[in-house]
């Protein structure tokens, strides 16, 4: 194995020649502008190692904690690029954060260094922009289509005329919105509009007509979109657009060479959701009743036989993963559909220069087309395929789902070629390793080595630190920023980096395991973690995020506290997320309780959020289809699939979920975790444990509750 790369290099880049800017000076130039910005270490090493990635033609993966400056690390690199620098987000806040404020606060502090301002833009998926073609012919043309018979959620049927008029005025909205609008884009439609609503005045790329055929295709909102993409210095776009570009032949985003990848964790994810298909009795009712005017009544019907015999077939399987193959059922489903689908494409035809409604032969065609694809796939039953029943709880629909076992060799084809790629995020090294992610992003990373005798020795001291006998919350002590431990590692065009974050972890925070609990076993909240959390809870008098692993847990805890206290207690669903979490950042004592979502998706810094608590560890539940198939698919090549599949999930999960704590440099708390496995498992528990950061530990609950009052009379 080739030895561990550091990424090292000069303090300051100097200018380059020719009087080019570098990265460093226009990061420079940058933190600048802020008021009262300061350099930071692992900001300054980070973007110095993209700039050699950026000259190497190196891949690069990236760990940068909460409050490094991650985003300035790379736009800043990323304008010494000639053309595009693609930026690619999970989520719509970190996007809307790029967009909004760091990018405009970046092109104004460099323009006076590069003698231009820089230029950016924002790329989104067809279906986010408002389609001319579609609105001049939606409503009137085929309301059974849009707003009168789409199921809701809750499993209902057509709409009561009362929500019938509703729709209609949001549609009479949108119409009046599409004379004013300069971009099509819904996220710039305030108030919005019902799915159903824009779902009508927006064309999915599979149904496009593409912008020669159509009427609309010089006013078209998606087209100039990506226009204005292919002249920005700077491009920011989504993973799942992103995944789409990658499975289509990279032809949506614009040509590239450096493209970075934030919040890297769910990039895997997001492109398996790509790769995956479904079929549903409604999406083949409504599919035959949009090409019904252009069939003959009986292969019209044969359409809806295959739809109705679907229908019967999920009825009568059980949910969850297909082990042994598709039910006969389904597979006559499936046949049928796929005979039914190819005898109306035949009939229809090709779309001609004369059609005289090329864009809705379009739509009829790319609808069939998709359910020919998705039975056909079915029905082959790859080994590289995993095939499952979907049927949720509260009835709201029923579907044949079909999603790929792994999508690393569709990364490793497709995510690195012709272009350099950065992969970065504040949860990348698990169990204190790259190999493991590297691995799931497609890159060829070695198996792992020892570690060195200087490495066991800064774990060692690292570990002494953390769990000395003095907690540090609620001290006065100055904080340091805390060096990234984590051993570069690389493999055949890549390498890594760990560059630590600007909290000082070991002074401001406590990771307490309550080792003494018993091994949780039923679904929800156990009666001794009900009670470790009133104790906790009551300790601090509030300001406590609850994460847990299900809605079950989080209601009892909800309920117990409710009885038992007199504490706000906020619970995720009772009102709107925005609204709870800005209730509970106002609301100084309240409790806030909630599932998965809430995981990744609160930034509470403050003195609001002072306690986090984590009822069991995360790991995939036994019934998640894709999880227990890739597990399965390891212990049959002889291997551990708990090892390899659900530790690796629980490690990025525990990680998010703990990292809710420590968002400021001023912030001080503890982190309880409920299950005592985090402690006592001697197999995935050190592992689970190198993946959080480098919090002060304790399993003793009277330590954990002393700092808890110590915080509360700070």
């Amino acid at each position: 194995m080739t030895p561990p790369r550091t990424a090292t290099g000069p303090a300051v880049p100097k200018k380059r020649r020719g009087g080019r800017p570098g990265g460093g000076e226009l990061l420079a130039a940058a933190v600048g502008a802020v008021p009262g910005g300061a350099t930071r270490p692992g900001q300054q090493q980070m973007a110095e190692a993209i700039e050699r990635s950026i000259a190497s033609g190196e891949h690069l993966i990236v760990q940068a904690g909460t409050g490094t400056g991650k985003s300035l690390a790379y736009l800043a690199p990323a304008l010494t690029v000639d053309g595009p620098v693609v930026v690619s987000t999970a989520t719509l806040a970190l996007q809307s954060q790029l967009v909004d404020h760091d990018l405009p606060r970046l092109a104004d502090a460099v323009e006076p260094v590069l003698g231009r301002r820089p230029t950016f833009a924002v790329l989104k998926g067809r279906h986010h922009y408002l389609c001319l073609a579609r609105l001049d012919n939606s409503v009137e043309d085929e309301p059974e289509d849009t707003l009168f018979d789409a199921p809701r959620p809750s499993g209902g049927g057509t709409k009561w005329l009362g929500e019938a008029g509703r729709l209609g005025k949001q549609m009479q909205r949108l119409r009046d919105w599409a004379e004013k609008t300069a971009t099509g884009d819904r996220d710039e439609l305030d108030p919005g509009v019902d799915d159903q609503v824009w779902r009508s005045a927006s064309m999915p790329a599979r149904e496009c007509v593409g912008a020669a055929r159509c009427p609309f295709g010089q006013e078209c909102f998606a087209e100039a979109s990506r226009a204005r993409a292919r002249e920005a210095d700077i491009v920011v776009t989504n993973h799942s657009l992103l995944a789409v570009d990658m499975l289509a032949g990279r032809h949506i985003v614009p040509p590239h060479k450096l493209l970075v990848v934030d919040e890297a964790h769910e990039l895997a994810d997001r492109v398996s959701s790509a790769a995956q298909a479904e079929l549903e009795p409604q999406l083949i009712d409504r599919s035959a009743r949009r090409a019904r005017p252009l069939l003959r009544p009986d292969v019209a019907e044969r359409l809806t036989e295959a739809g109705d015999a679907l229908a019967v077939g999920l009825a009568e399987a059980p949910a969850g993963r297909l082990t042994n193959g598709l039910p006969p059922a389904l597979r006559e489903a499936c046949t049928l559909l796929d005979a039914a689908t190819r005898a109306a494409l035949e009939a229809i035809g090709d779309i001609k220069a004369d059609d005289p409604d090329p864009v809705r032969k379009q739509q009829a065609k790319a609808a069939l087309d998709e359910l020919s694809t998705t039975a056909q796939r079915l029905l082959e039953e790859a080994d590289h395929d995993v095939a499952w029943v979907e049927k949720p709880e509260n009835g709201s629909r029923r579907a044949l789902v079909v999603a790929p076992l792994s999508v690393a060799g569709t990364l490793a084809t497709h995510l690195y070629d012709e272009r350099t790629v950065v992969a970065t995020s504040a949860t990348l090294a698990l169990g204190g390793r790259f190999d493991t992610v590297a691995r799931a992003l497609g890159l060829d990373a070695p198996p792992p080595a020892p570690p060195s005798p200087a490495a066991a020795a800064l774990a060692t001291a690292a570990a002494a630190g953390r769990s000395g006998t003095t907690p540090p919350v609620a001290s006065t002590d100055g904080s340091r920023a805390t060096v990234g431990t984590v051993p570069a590692t690389e493999g055949p065009g890549w390498t890594s980096l760990d560059v630590g974050s600007p909290f000082d972890y070991a002074r401001q925070g406590i990771l307490y395991v309550a080792a003494h609990l018993p091994r949780p076993s039923v679904s929800g909240l156990p009666e001794a973690a009900g009670e470790e959390l009133l104790a906790l809870v009551g300790a601090l008098g509030g300001r406590t995020l609850g994460l847990f692993s299900s809605r079950r847990a989080a209601q009892q805890a909800a309920e117990l506290l409710r009885a038992r206290t007199d504490l706000p207690v906020l619970l995720q669903g009772e009102e709107a997320l925005p609204l709870l979490v800005r209730r509970f950042r106002e609301e100084r004592e309240s409790c806030l309780f909630g599932v998965m979502s809430l995981w990744q998706g609160v930034d509470v810094p403050g003195d609001s959020c002072q306690l986090v608590v984590i009822d069991r560890l995360p790991f995939p539940r036994p019934d998640e289809p894709l999880a227990a198939a890739r597990a399965a698919a390891v212990d049959a090549g002889g291997g551990s699939g708990f090892a390899a599949v659900s530790v690796p999930i629980a490690a990025v999960r525990l990680a998010q979920g703990v990292g809710r704590l420590i968002r400021a440099t001023g912030d001080r708390g503890v982190v309880a975790v409920l299950d005592s496995r985090l402690e006592t498992a001697r197999g995935y528990g050190p592992f689970l444990r190198r993946s959080l950061p480098p919090f002060w530990y304790t399993t003793r609950p009277d330590v954990a509750r002393g700092a808890l009052e110590r915080l509360a009379k700070s």
